[in-house]
C-alpha cells in the first residue's frame, strides 16, 4: 500500500535531501553555515537524528569527565553542546510518542539537570500549570545572588525549545544584570510530548500563565518583565504582547510576522511538515483553514502597550521587508526597527553587528531601556544597519523605500 503523504509538498522530499547532502542545510538556504555537527555529514533527512546523537554522546562523555575532575567551566561548555545536540537530534522526528524521540528527550532532560550542577549560577526547572493537569515547562536562569532584577521571557522559534537560549557557559543576559526564563510554549519541546498544541490562542494563554508565575517570584522586578521572541517566536511574542499587557517591553527578532504568508507556501517544506505536527494536524486542508489562515500579526499590533523593538534581515524570505514595514507602522507605542543590510534568517554572527548575534544587541537594548539610559519614542526610528557599518546606534536612520504591501525588490 502506498503511504499517503501528509502535505502536498512532501513529494519534494528528494529535493530537501539533495539540499542537505550538498549544502548541509534543510532550510534557510541563504546561509552558508551547516545544520549538521562539525565534521559530520547527513546525506538525507533521516540521517539527521543519528549524526546529532553521535555528537551529543561525544560532548556528554567530555562533560562527564570534566565534571568528575571538578572542571566546572569546561563541563558547563560541553553540557551546553550535549544539550544542543540532543535537542537537534530529537527535533526532526515529528511523530507523537515515537520511542526514539522520547529517549532523546529523556537524554536532553538529563543533560540539563547535569549542567545545573556545574553552572556558575542557579538554573531552575519551572512547571507552570496549564489546561487541567498539564504544565508549560520552563528553564529559569537566575543571577548568582538571586537579587530582584529584570527578567526576560525567551520565546523560542519553531525549530527551537527552551534549552536553546541562553547558553550557561556564556549567558549574555546574566552579564547585563537580567534573569531569563525560556519557555516550551504550545507545540514546542515538553509541550509537544504532553500534546499541548500550537493552535488558536494557546501560546498567548501559556505566555500569560508564565507572566503570572513570574509576578510571584521574589527575584523578579514586576515592572521590568520583557518578552523576547525569535523567528516564529517573533510572531508569538507580538501576539502575546497584544493579549497580555503586563510586560514592560517586547523585542521581536529574526522576523516571521505573518507565517501564513510565506513560511508554509514558498519556503522549505520542512516548515509546514514540522508545524502541522506542532499543531496536531494530519489533514493539510484542515490545517490551512483552521490554523494557518489566522497566523498573522495583522490587526493585533495596535493592542500592544509597551515599548517595542523589531529586528529583521533586509532579505529575510520568511518576512518580506514590506511585511516588517507594515507591522512597524501598526504599532502605536514607543518603537524602533532594525533592518540588517543583506541579511536573511536567522541573525547569528552577522557582520552588521561586528560578528555578534542579535541576542547581544537585544540584551543591550533592554538593559538601556530598563536603566533609563535610552528610550524609544512614539514617533519611532527605523535603522538601516549596514553590513560593515557602525551598528544600530550609529548614523543609520532610514526611511524604507516601500510602503505596506509594496514588494521590496
Amino acid at each position: 500500500m502506498i503511504r499517503k503523504l501528509r502535505t502536498r509538498r512532501d513529494d519534494q522530499q528528494w529535493m530537501l535531501d539533495l539540499a542537505l547532502n550538498m549544502r548541509g542545510r534543510v532550510q534557510n538556504f541563504e546561509r552558508d553555515d551547516l545544520e549538521v555537527p562539525a565534521g559530520k555529514r547527513a546525506r538525507n533527512y533521516r540521517m539527521l537524528p543519528k549524526v546529532w546523537r553521535e555528537a551529543a554522546v561525544r560532548h556528554e562523555a567530555l562533560a562527564r569527565r570534566a565534571h568528575a575532575m571538578g572542571a566546572r567551566e569546561t563541563a558547563t561548555y560541553h553540557y551546553d553542546h550535549a544539550i544542543e545536540a540532543y535537542r537537534m537530534a530529537q527535533h526532526p522526528i515529528y511523530f507523537d510518542d515515537h520511542p526514539v524521540k522520547l529517549e532523546l528527550c529523556r537524554k536532553l532532560d538529563e543533560m540539563v539537570d547535569r549542567r545545573s550542577k556545574v553552572a556558575s549560577y542557579p538554573i531552575e526547572r519551572v512547571e507552570v500549570p496549564f489546561d487541567g493537569g498539564k504544565t508549560i515547562s520552563c528553564l529559569l536562569h537566575l543571577l548568582p545572588d538571586r537579587r530582584k532584577a529584570p527578567v526576560v521571557i525567551y520565546v523560542p522559534g519553531m525549530d527551537q525549545t527552551k534549552e536553546v537560549f541562553p547558553r550557561a557557559f556564556h549567558n549574555v543576559a546574566l552579564s547585563r544584570g537580567m534573569h531569563v526564563i525560556a519557555i516550551d510554549g504550545p507545540g514546542q519541546g515538553s509541550s509537544n510530548i504532553q500534546k499541548i498544541r500550537s493552535v488558536k490562542d494557546n501560546y498567548e494563554r501559556a505566555g500569560a500563565a508564565v507572566i503570572s508565575h513570574l509576578l510571584k517570584r521574589p527575584e523578579v522586578d514586576p515592572k521590568k518583565i520583557a518578552i523576547y521572541g525569535i523567528s516564529m517566536g517573533s510572531y508569538w511574542s507580538l501576539r502575546l504582547s497584544s493579549y497580555d499587557h503586563r510586560a514592560a517591553a517586547v523585542v521581536s527578532s529574526v522576523a516571521c510576522f505573518n507565517p501564513n504568508n510565506t513560511i508554509f507556501t514558498q519556503s522549505s517544506p520542512r516548515f509546514k511538515q514540522m508545524f502541522m505536527y506542532m499543531a496536531g494536524y494530519e489533514n493539510e486542508e484542515k490545517f490551512d483553514e483552521e490554523v494557518a489562515k489566522g497566523m498573522t500579526v495583522r490587526g493585533c499590533l495596535g493592542k500592544v502597550k509597551c515599548p517595542t523593538l523589531l529586528v529583521t534581515g533586509e532579505f529575510d524570505p520568511l518576512c518580506p521587508l514590506e511585511d516588517a514595514v507594515e507591522a512597524y507602522g501598526e504599532l502605536r507605542v514607543p518603537k524602533e526597527m532594525w533592518v540588517l543590510e543583506n541579511q536573511y534568517h536567522p541573525l547569528w554572527g552577522t557582520a552588521n553587528l561586528g560578528g555578534l548575534d542579535c541576542h547581544d544587541y537585544v540584551m543591550d537594548w533592554l538593559n538601556l531601556l530598563f536603566t533609563g539610559k535610552r528610550t524609544p519614542t512614539k514617533r519611532g526610528a527605523v535603522k538601516y544597519v549596514r553590513e560593515h557599518g557602525d551598528g544600530p546606534w550609529g548614523r543609520c536612520d532610514w526611511t524604507p523605500p516601500v510602503k505596506a504591501g509594496q514588494a521590496y525588490f
